[in-house]
């Protein structure tokens, strides 16, 4: 990339890196993990009177622990860009602009604007996935382990790449990102069905059906990312406990109790046919 910018006469954007680290979070500046003092790399990395050789491969492993900073720092900069004027009215050249740098800069992180809004959402659903695959090993009830997947869910929505993740047509990718996209979608809607089914099970969550309840559940915290925007007088972690709650009160088992509105003996009732529509669901 820089040998083709350079035969343009076009300054190496790698010169503009530093502008970009001023965009990245917090984990551009956590220093990067070396070896012990003592170890016997340090050893071989000073000459004969003691003084420090620099090591090729420590500065290798900066620069690409830069790289992936001041990648993100690009995509990061691309969702905020993309929630405050939309994908199709944003351009490379408003992202290098809001990072400060110059449109061949970007270029040398991703490849294209779709590439950038795959990235998005690939950013933004991998909490979710994360959550899920703890989720499994976690030793709890099922109705504990589900509420912690929402709370992550309701929290990636109300971030700034919920707008990519919910409002973005499969016509912006290309044919193989799209396919990915459904893949990723489709394994966090059964990753719920499941948390679902395991609960009706080990009762801690009252019977039901699991696939309408996992459309209803992912429904109402995908439109987090319609309404909520950022510096409003709610953060996202509160965003999550309102949602949580309202959840967690409607799956909690209802005991049966003397005085109980109608229609609830019939509910309970149906807990045999429902149980087995979660087994096939």
């Amino acid at each position: 990339m820089s040998m083709i910018l350079y035969s343009h006469g076009i300054q190496d954007p790698r010169l503009n890196d530093k502008l970009i680290v001023a965009m990245a979070s917090r984990r551009a500046r956590a220093p990067v993990q070396g070896k012990t003092r003592g170890s016997s790399s340090e050893r071989a990395a000073t000459n004969g009177g003691g003084e420090r050789v620099p090591s090729p491969w420590r500065a290798s492993r900066e620069r690409q622990h830069d790289r992936e900073v001041k990648r993100e720092a690009v995509i990061r900069a691309a969702a905020h860009a993309f929630n405050r004027k939309g994908y199709h009215n944003t351009s490379l050249d408003d992202i290098a602009a809001a990072l400060e740098v110059t449109k061949p800069t970007v270029y040398y992180y991703v490849t294209n604007k779709e590439q950038l809004l795959f990235e998005c959402f690939v950013a933004g659903i991998e909490p979710i996935r994360a959550a899920i695959r703890e989720a499994k090993n976690l030793e709890a009830a099922a109705r504990e382990r589900l509420t912690a997947v929402l709370r992550n869910y309701a929290k990636a929505m109300a971030s700034e790449f919920g707008w990519c993740m919910v409002r973005m047509e499969d016509q912006d990718l290309a044919s193989e990102q799209s396919s990915h996209v459904k893949a990723m979608k489709s394994e966090i809607d059964q990753g719920i069905r499941k948390l679902i089914r395991e609960g009706v099970q080990d009762g801690s969550i009252q019977p039901c059906d699991p696939k309408m309840t996992a459309f209803a559940l992912a429904g109402s915290l995908n439109w987090i990312a319609h309404w909520y925007k950022e510096n409003q007088s709610m953060t996202p972690d509160e965003i999550a406990d309102a949602f949580i709650t309202v959840f967690d009160n409607g799956l909690q088992p209802r005991a049966s109790v003397a005085g109980e509105p109608p229609g609830a003996q019939r509910l309970a009732g149906n807990g045999a046919a429902l149980r087995r529509r979660t087994a096939r669901s």
